[in-house]
């Protein structure tokens, strides 16, 4: 049966400590850069057989398919389904965040978490990710793929292949820095779900 790896990117070169979302030219720091080859070789090491790789059109997420071109030799395609969520907040210094929410005129943003009214909705992310992840399926049936993406997209995602509410405190995300949620399909749908995090001892900086 295909497997899919959602994978996140790696640690962004980011000194301003903006939230940056779907904002062009944010790129990898020198952590990101070394958390994508650690996953490249764990997925080499450990006998995964990639087939196809695809990735966010945005940079940091391209970096990251490199390291797993290179190891594979394969290439990178694009998909759009695979973008990080739109934010009202992007380009904006959020920290800290709950005196940054706290703003008259943020409030109007948070009227309803459960959409979320800041942003893309939660079942439009969930819909285009498992959009790519059936067409990644479909594409390469017999190996495994690799799609690149970003933290909420692949949280979402992985809310509701679990049965559970799209709407969610953030702190208790888990799904860290190039972390791989890997989903095995059989007949159309997710028969497993597997999480792992092979870059997690790589140090960032503070």
């Amino acid at each position: 049966m295909p497997i899919i790896h959602l994978l996140r990117h790696g640690h962004v070169h980011n000194p301003q400590g903006i939230l940056y979302g779907r904002l062009p030219g944010f790129r990898l720091s020198e952590a990101g850069e070394e958390m994508a080859r650690v996953v490249a070789g764990h997925l080499r090491t450990n006998g995964h057989d990639i087939g196809r790789l695809v990735s966010s059109p945005l940079l940091r997420a391209q970096q990251t398919a490199e390291a797993i071109a290179d190891a594979f030799g394969l290439k990178v395609e694009t998909d759009e389904r695979l973008i990080e969520s739109q934010n009202s907040f992007e380009g904006e210094d959020v920290h800290p965040f709950a005196k940054y929410l706290l703003q008259p005129k943020r409030l109007w943003s948070l009227r309803n978490p459960f959409k979320p009214s800041w942003g893309e909705p939660y079942v439009e992310q969930r819909d285009r990710v498992m959009a790519a992840v059936m067409d990644a399926a479909q594409k390469e049936p017999n190996r495994e793929s690799v799609l690149v993406s970003h933290q909420l997209p692949i949280w979402v995602t992985r809310l509701s292949v679990e049965g559970r509410r799209l709407a969610h405190d953030p702190r208790r995300r888990r799904c860290s820095l190039a972390s791989l949620t890997s989903l095995s399909i059989e007949d159309g749908k997710v028969v497993r779900l597997d999480y792992s995090e092979p870059a997690v001892h790589v140090a960032v900086p503070r």
